[in-house]
């Protein structure tokens, strides 16, 4: 097998760990390009593509990462994930160690970790990689290694998020709440949440976004209530889809253009957290991108108008 095809059957694993690491597509897609750079430009081969591989692209997320927590802290507003659709590493073995570590209450969760105890936990309790090779990764020892992972499992594990583990369960519930939610149905919206529910919006500056996160069920409930419908009138669509492995959807303006993106934390039967995307810089992966700020305005002059 060749350097290409090697690196390309390599890919989606490579871009998996990066961003677990990063939280960012962009940025991620990043440092795998970089990691074939520097594969491409090595004169010798490894004896193990994989381990020269996934240490290389663990190693630039790092940098990567320490220099995006300086950008992160000036941040507007709450800052998110960018949203994943679909994530191109498939393992039957881990398919629920995957699936957990990739939604955004966990990337949120991984964002208190240092970068080298992010890092360590990714590759050791996501992808189950040797000491020997996690060692090799981050540029420490074994035993170093070892303590990193048990400071990155106190902290993971005193907030890990749990999910609804019925995938039918929580694509039902789903489907209820944007029914509810597009028909402006206040009562129904308030039966499918959690007491303490939040609403959290990430703009970043570049778009229209809650001066705060909304909590309580009422509270929710009625301003989504209020806004969704509105947006219906001038022809934003709701578009289901799973984002970072839990129930979500894409809204789309008349011409297409995405608008936000919508991820719902479920348990128990109810939706325990609701973020919104907004931030045009964050959706662009997925193609083109509405023009938030004009939607806006037309959501506002439908309420004059209602």
């Amino acid at each position: 097998m060749g350097k290409v095809e090697e690196f390309e059957e390599l890919r989606p694993l490579l871009f998996s760990i990066a961003y677990r690491i990063l939280g960012s597509v962009g940025e991620a897609e990043d440092a795998v390009q970089e990691t074939w750079l520097r594969y491409d430009a090595s004169t010798t081969r490894p004896v193990s593509a994989k381990a020269f591989l996934s240490a290389t692209v663990t190693r630039i997320a790092i940098d990567v990462l320490r220099s995006a927590r300086v950008r992160r802290e000036e941040y507007v507003g709450p800052w998110l994930p960018e949203p994943l659709l679909d994530d191109p590493y498939e393992d039957p073995a881990r398919a629920a160690e995957l699936a957990d570590s990739v939604s955004m209450a966990a990337l949120l969760l991984l964002e208190r970790l240092s970068p080298l105890e992010r890092s360590v936990f990714v590759l050791r309790e996501v992808f189950a990689f040797g000491f020997d090779e996690i060692a090799a990764a981050v540029g420490r020892s074994e035993a170093a290694c070892r303590q990193l992972l048990v400071r990155a499992r106190r902290h993971m594990h005193e907030g890990r998020p749990r999910f609804e583990a019925d995938r039918q369960d929580r694509q039902e519930l789903a489907r209820r709440f944007f029914e509810a939610l597009t028909q402006g149905d206040v009562d129904g919206l308030q039966s499918l949440l959690s007491a303490d529910v939040q609403l959290v919006g990430d703009g970043g500056g570049k778009a229209p976004q809650l001066a705060r996160a909304v909590t309580g069920a009422e509270n929710v409930a009625r301003l989504l209530a209020t806004v969704y419908p509105l947006m219906a009138r001038i022809d934003i669509t709701c578009e289901p889809h799973e984002v970072n492995g839990q129930p979500g959807a894409l809204f789309r303006d008349r011409d297409g253009k995405i608008l936000h993106i919508l991820a719902l934390d479920t348990l128990d039967g109810q939706i325990q957290t609701i973020r919104a995307v907004i931030n045009p810089d964050k959706l662009g992966h997925l193609g083109p991108v509405a023009d938030a700020w004009a939607v806006d305005q037309e959501v506002k002059e439908a309420r004059r108008t209602q």
